[in-house]
């Protein structure tokens, strides 16, 4: 049998019309995704913006702000895929994502305290932008299955949170740089990974989706604001 996908079978081992029925379904959950995403990007806004007005996100830093910062994302991300089938996912995932932006407030102040601040901000918009973008159409073309690749990328996803805890306590700059570069890296994969599994029918559910495709994104542009601040950033001598 020939298990290789063709133009007109993407999806081997299935019937051509089975293939369709399974391409038909991704592309709704795949514009689902897409419209949820962005509506997604009001309350990650609204929240970095009340983050910035109030000062709340410096009041959680250190150790402690950790803590509660990882306590309080997986508790909100295990409701969100325990109720992910019903009406209250969608409030759920955009209470999750006002609360992200509320905890990269703290790094949104710190650069947008420098000169050029703004610059970087919207440098690390448009980075992100154009890394998803790529990613996107990369999806689109690509014809074999990239579900092997995510337990790897889980791997390092993993490896890049006990590191990041590790460099708390240690306050290495250079362990800091080698994180924020690989974290690039790893989302943006992470990006065509869940993308792709969307495309082939293996999310059917898109609110679970979007909870992936909008961490990758989340920690692309986060990471992309860590290097530029540190490169680019126009500090007061």
């Amino acid at each position: 049998m020939n298990l290789q996908p063709s133009p007109r079978n993407p999806h081997p081992g299935l019937r051509a019309e089975d293939a369709r029925v399974v391409s038909g379904q991704g592309d709704r959950v795949l514009r689902n995704t897409y419209a949820l995403l962005a509506l997604s990007m009001v309350p990650t806004v609204a929240g970095a913006w009340i983050g910035l007005a109030t000062g709340l996100s410096r009041s959680m830093g250190g150790i402690a702000g950790m803590i509660l910062f990882m306590v309080v994302a997986m508790g909100m991300m295990a409701a969100i895929g325990r109720y992910a089938n019903t009406r209250a996912a969608v409030p759920l995932l955009l209470g999750f994502t006002f609360f992200m932006g509320l905890m990269v407030s703290g790094l949104l102040g710190v650069v947008l305290g420098m000169h050029n601040g703004s610059g970087l901000v919207m440098l690390a918009f448009a980075g992100t932008a154009t890394i998803f973008l790529g990613m996107a159409a990369l999806s689109s073309v690509i014809k074999r299955d990239l579900s092997a690749m995510g337990k790897w990328l889980f791997v390092g996803a993993v490896m890049l949170l006990v590191a990041g805890i590790a460099n708390a306590f240690l306050h290495s700059g250079a362990l800091m740089v080698t994180i924020a570069t690989l974290a690039v890296g790893i989302f943006s994969a992470f990006i065509l990974h869940d993308l792709k599994r969307v495309r082939d029918g293996h999310e059917t559910n898109y609110v679970l989706a979007t909870l992936g495709v909008y961490l990758s994104v989340f920690n692309v542009f986060q990471n992309l604001l860590v290097l530029l601040g540190l490169f680019g950033g126009d500090r007061d001598e």
